[in-house]
């Protein structure tokens, strides 16, 4: 699988499932799965232990891992595919719509 291109804290629209064309910043990325989290988007439910962070425990609701294959960076209000390109000796993702260099 090739590197994920998605980085936290990226705008992105969800381009497929049931949060399909919502957009949200992503709040966590897992390389190994292909996996992001993206803020409201694909809520889960979940059982928890009381601890000592969480003293009630209980039922939580949390976002869940997307497929990277199933969201779109967002630039300029659009979304586009990413590349890579080298600028000065370092690579840099750019928007492949429009050309311009993001980071």
């Amino acid at each position: 699988m090739s590197a994920i291109k998605i980085k936290k804290g990226d705008l992105v629209k969800i381009i497929a499932g049931k949060d399909k064309d919502k957009e949200g910043k992503v709040i966590a990325v897992d390389q190994k799965k292909g996996a992001v989290k993206v803020e409201g988007a694909n809520m889960v439910t979940k059982h928890t232990k009381p601890s000592a962070a969480n003293q009630q425990g209980g039922i939580v609701t949390e976002e869940g891992f997307l497929d990277v294959s199933n969201v779109m960076y967002v630039h300029n209000g659009q979304p586009t595919k990413l590349g890579y390109s080298i600028n000065d000796g370092k690579k840099v993702r750019v928007a492949k719509k429009t050309g311009e260099v993001i980071d």
